[in-house]
């Protein structure tokens, strides 16, 4: 029952720490900065399940079972849908996005949408439609269809 109450109390004095001191402890606990813009609310959760885990014992082995069976799952919906590069952690293993293409100056862009083909340049500056000069490619594909889309998505980029 003692044992509780201080780890209640340690819990409760995480609220009182600065941000840098919760960023310190993150470093700390994972060995690497926290994510730039996490907010201090995660950075108190974080430090808060590592302490719990620390005096408790952390997520029982059906748990792990449980979680690594889901990140099996996942991984391979992934692997199916494109293979991508992984990077291996502790004993997660995380699959990065692929990275989007990049489109240099001097490329042309070729959309059909409506019946209307839709010839779009790529400059330095941006990316010219109908001598006009735009600065992003959902600039343009908003031009084309009056609606919000991904640029480049609807490029297929």
């Amino acid at each position: 029952m003692r044992a509780k109450l201080d780890i209640e109390a340690e819990v409760t004095a995480l609220d009182d720490l600065s941000r840098e001191q919760l960023a310190a402890q993150w470093e700390k606990i994972y060995k690497c900065p926290p994510p730039k813009g996490v907010r201090r609310e995660l950075l108190v959760r974080a430090a808060a399940w590592h302490l719990q885990a620390k005096r408790l014992g952390g997520f029982s082995t059906e748990t792990r079972r449980m979680l690594r069976s889901a990140i099996d799952r996942v991984e391979k919906k992934l692997a199916d849908r494109d293979k991508q590069p992984s990077v291996v952690t502790d004993d997660i293993k995380v699959t990065t996005a692929p990275k989007r293409k990049q489109v240099l100056p001097g490329a042309r862009l070729v959309r059909d949408w409506n019946g209307k083909t839709h010839i779009v340049d790529v400059v330095e500056g941006g990316f010219v439609l109908e001598a006009k000069l735009y600065p992003s490619l959902s600039s343009v594909a908003r031009k084309i269809t009056g609606a919000h889309w991904s640029g480049p998505r609807f490029f297929g980029l």
